[in-house]
């Protein structure tokens, strides 16, 4: 079962001067009970989509579907079972941690009273302070809490470490790890920051200037892409260029080395690339997440200079 499923599912904005698509034709899914990194640079994309998941913008065409409902039609029903962290998410200035949290139990039938304190440990939440004393980081705990506690089917959060020092990013992201095994819940997460998201994630999905580049599981993303280094004959007069496939990005030559990223990367592919390129030595490395993204938005900006 898919808890989010797009087709073609775009936005425009319009102003007086000029017509912007923020989302382009985006079609993709999200398994139940995954965690999925939306990943891309700013002005992507990212919040457009998921304001159109969550009914808070509506689509200029494209359908998508979030807990099996329409996203234009989404009632308390499925809001009851949606989770939402926000950086820019808006808390009451004179309300305390108490009583944020007596407002919010009051509206999901299924809070755990359980649940809630055992988040509250694990935050180290201050009950009876105002949400405006706490630190930024402290408040993005609070926004959490008040989104997990009644169990959600659904969690988006949508950049939840930005303007956190690295203490308060790193106890964020230990709480959300603790948490990830507390229940049946999946995770849309848009980012950032990518190191802190790669250990969140099993899901990638990267979007740039409104269009889809992929999204498939991360291992998967990772196992196919690798950074390969060749050295060819030192006596050579003339160094070789490797005969590459088309799934080669970012491509470079320095005198008798040479680098690129391959993107379908196999077991045979090094004895494929012998077999081409006689005389050369291989090397292949791993890539991170961020490597594959950085490479990725490149290669895709490249391409489009070249249209």
């Amino acid at each position: 079962m898919h808890i989010i499923e797009t087709n073609n599912l775009s936005h425009t904005y319009e102003t007086f001067e000029r017509r912007i698509k923020a989302v382009r034709s985006l079609t993709f899914s999200i398994p139940q009970g995954s965690a999925c990194a939306l990943l891309g640079s700013n002005g992507a994309g990212k919040t457009t989509t998921l304001k159109m998941l969550l009914n808070l913008l509506r689509p200029t065409s494209g359908t998508a579907t979030v807990l099996g409902v329409d996203s234009r039609k989404l009632a308390p029903a499925q809001f009851e079972q949606i989770g939402y962290v926000s950086e820019n998410q808006k808390l009451p200035a004179w309300d305390t941690v108490r009583s944020l949290l007596n407002f919010c139990r009051a509206l999901y039938p299924a809070w755990d009273r359980e649940f809630e304190a055992r988040l509250l440990k694990l935050f180290e939440l201050p009950l009876d302070r105002k949400l405006t004393k706490l630190s930024r980081g402290m408040q993005m705990k609070a926004k959490l809490l008040s989104s997990l506690a009644y169990h959600p089917k659904l969690v988006v959060m949508d950049e939840p470490f930005s303007g956190l020092d690295p203490l308060g990013r790193e106890e964020l992201m230990q709480g959300v790890l603790d948490l990830a095994g507390a229940g049946d819940w999946t995770m849309l997460i848009s980012s950032h920051d990518i190191d802190d998201v790669e250990r969140l994630v099993d899901r990638v999905a990267i979007i740039e200037a409104g269009i889809l580049l992929f999204n498939e599981p991360l291992d998967s993303l990772q196992s196919r892409h690798r950074r390969i280094h060749a050295t060819f004959n030192q006596g050579d007069a003339t160094p070789a260029r490797p005969t590459l496939p088309q799934s080669c990005i970012a491509r470079e030559n320095m005198g008798n080395h040479a680098s690129w990223i391959e993107t379908t990367f196999a077991a045979q592919t090094e004895e494929a690339y012998r077999a081409d390129n006689p005389g050369a030595t291989f090397t292949t490395q791993p890539m991170t997440l961020k490597e594959i993204y950085l490479a990725t938005v490149k290669n895709s900006a490249s391409r489009k200079g070249n249209e």
